[in-house]
């Protein structure tokens, strides 16, 4: 892949501070059953990088000790490791709200049948990636078969109560755009993909987050790949909004990779941009770790280039969709 760095480094964007921690995210590994084109974690089925029970186990020790109260777990397809069940029922055991950021065709892969039922039996969020409600777009963007997979396992999620009314269990959708432009209006997809996954398919769901696809790792590559990287970029900033700085999620939350090295954002992660640096650190180089988040505060300090305004341009953009 094509290295974006050299031109992320030197940027203009606001300085901003973290507040209250309120979310642990966790990058459980990089595999996946998919590799997708807009995928910024570069995850696929021959990644190996998995993180270990005692990472997991120091990652409930961090939250237990700065009041964290939601685990966001990710991947890859976090489902795939080993020890995603032991985790949840850890977390949940905790009193932490635990959120599974899901690729639903994982739930049709062999050996993963269990995936619907254990998540609704311990009430965990799904957070189930759908990039277009249209059977043709997500083909282009994921592969054939991906749209026809996805949609039956979000009526299994729905059978099990995921999305129904009064069940408790929520179930969100997730939409990111299959080129260099950024998201339409939240409200108005949402409406969209309500309308049409229901009278379509019988879909029901909560809420639908549109993201901005970030100018990273494989999408990044892409866009340098095919002369639109500079263009893509341009149409960042040229719609940053100053008053989404306000709710950007690094101000509330960390990422944490499958090794227990902390950043600001699964972005900067893939970036090995770590907690509050300026320049990305080699991997054998030392990067603040959870077991450093045990003795003291989380630095207030937030690592910042110019893929940063992917999560401040027009609606804004982060792991909860739209920020205005």
């Amino acid at each position: 892949m094509h290295d974006t760095w050299p031109l992320l480094r030197d940027s203009d964007f606001p300085r901003i501070t973290r507040g209250r921690l309120q979310t642990l995210q966790l990058n459980l590994g990089y595999l996946c059953n998919l590799s997708c084109v807009h995928c910024h974690v570069a995850a696929g089925p021959r990644r190996t990088e998995l993180m270990d029970r005692p990472t997991m186990e120091l990652a409930l020790q961090v939250a237990d000790r700065h009041g964290v109260g939601t685990l966001d777990v990710t991947g890859g397809s976090p489902e795939m490791n080993p020890h995603f069940r032991w985790l949840v029922e850890q977390a949940r055991d905790a009193g932490l709200h635990v959120m599974d950021r899901l690729n639903p065709t994982v739930m049709e892969e062999p050996g993963y049948e269990w995936v619907g039922e254990f998540l609704a039996r311990h009430n965990v969020e799904a957070i189930a990636s759908l990039p277009c409600h249209s059977q043709q777009n997500v083909t282009e963007q994921r592969g054939k078969g991906v749209f026809e997979a996805s949609i039956r396992a979000l009526q299994s999620l729905n059978a099990l109560g995921y999305g129904q009314p009064g069940s408790g269990l929520v179930l969100n959708l997730v939409y990111n755009p299959n080129g260099a432009f950024l998201p339409p209006p939240q409200e108005q997809l949402e409406a969209d993909y309500q309308r049409l996954l229901h009278e379509n398919f019988g879909i029901v769901f909560n809420r639908l987050y549109t993201m901005a696809n970030m100018p990273i790792q494989r999408y990044g590559s892409w866009l340098l790949s095919k002369g639109e990287f500079a263009p893509y970029m341009a149409t960042l900033k040229q719609a940053h909004r100053t008053e989404n700085l306000a709710g950007v999620m690094c101000r509330s939350l960390i990422s944490v990779d499958y090794l227990g090295h902390v950043y600001d954002c699964d972005f900067n992660q893939m970036l090995h941009l770590p907690l509050g640096a300026r320049e990305p650190s080699a991997p054998d180089a030392p990067r603040p770790h959870l077991r450093d988040l045990l003795g003291g505060p989380v630095t207030r300090a937030i690592a910042t280039a110019q893929h940063c305004y992917g999560c401040t341009a027009g609606q804004g953009s982060s792991c909860g969709g739209a920020l205005v």
